[in-house]
């Protein structure tokens, strides 16, 4: 089984990610265990934008206390930039059919954000600060952390029930890189 696989990643040149590492400026390193088996289109797109370097420099741009903190708008969420759309964006790729599993929203567990329709995750993604079972069979997970869950909790909330800044300094993805 082990050669078959290896096999075939010799004849496509190419082999899913394992991971992303994420550094936090001034709060240090989230590691995140991707689930290609579960998802394998977003994850290829999660890989995708990262090795373009997209995700540098962007915000957590809606964080809610108990809940969970949203990054990943490559368009609208730059640091630096005008935010005030930070959140409506994706990027460069087309938006992803949805990759339901039975995986439950609990602590650490990531997720694809998107709007109203099931089909609309692009780059957006979410990291759960604790269970939220609400969530289960309707958007996409993709991930786990393995580690940095203290970074994750360290993340600065946001304002009001939707977690949106208004006068808050968002924290930002430094750097985003796969790991093989």
């Amino acid at each position: 089984m082990l050669k078959t696989a290896l096999a075939l990643v010799a004849m496509t040149g190419s082999a899913f990610a394992t991971g992303l590492t994420i550094e936090v400026a001034g709060k240090g390193t989230i590691m995140i265990d991707l689930l290609e088996e579960t998802a394998p289109k977003h994850v290829e797109q999660i890989t995708k934008i990262a090795n373009d370097g997209d995700y540098n420099g962007v915000v957590f741009h809606r964080v809610i206390d108990g809940f969970m903190a949203q990054t990943g708008d490559v368009e609208n969420g730059r640091a630096g930039g005008n935010l005030a759309r930070a959140g409506t964006g994706g990027s460069k790729y087309p938006d992803l059919p949805a990759e339901f599993s039975d995986i439950n929203y609990d602590r650490g567990v990531v997720g694809m954000a998107r709007a109203q329709s099931p089909n609309s995750a692009n780059s957006q993604f979410f990291i759960m600060f604790q269970e939220g079972a609400f969530l289960n069979g309707e958007y996409t997970v993709v991930g786990r952390v393995t580690e940095g869950m203290d970074v994750v909790d360290a993340i600065t909330r946001g304002d009001g029930r939707n977690g949106a800044f208004v006068n808050a300094q968002q924290d930002v993805m430094e750097a985003v890189t796969v790991t093989e």
